[in-house]
């Protein structure tokens, strides 16, 4: 692409806006797509298309952290499943099939 292009939009009341059909087309955006918001020193906002799995839970990383610290720090604390509670877990799933590998659908948010 030659040469700077610019486009405009409008906060709604709600601080929302419309993406301009030409920054959609350059970052090849579609609905549900992601944006991504660089926020640089100088105050420069850099808008760009998030790559696919980055609009993972914030809190995931953090949680998984605290975790991992934990049972490093207290490996005392690690028990095994009781006996009883594995059996009270299996009746409540009974027979169901889950693939932890499979995608979810939008018809699932």
């Amino acid at each position: 692409m030659s040469g700077t292009l610019q486009a405009e939009s409008t906060l709604t009341d709600r601080y929302q806006t419309t993406v301009p059909d030409t920054v959609r087309r350059v970052l090849r955006l579609g609905k549900r797509d992601k944006i991504r918001y660089t926020i640089r020193p100088d105050g420069e906002v850099v808008l760009s298309r998030a790559a696919a799995g980055e609009g993972n839970d914030p809190a995931l990383a953090p949680f998984l952290g605290f975790l991992a610290r934990d049972l490093a720090e207290h490996p005392e604390r690690l028990q095994a499943v009781d006996p009883g509670l594995a059996q009270r877990i299996q009746a409540l799933v009974g027979t169901v099939d889950v693939d932890l590998d499979a995608p979810l659908s939008a018809d699932d948010e």
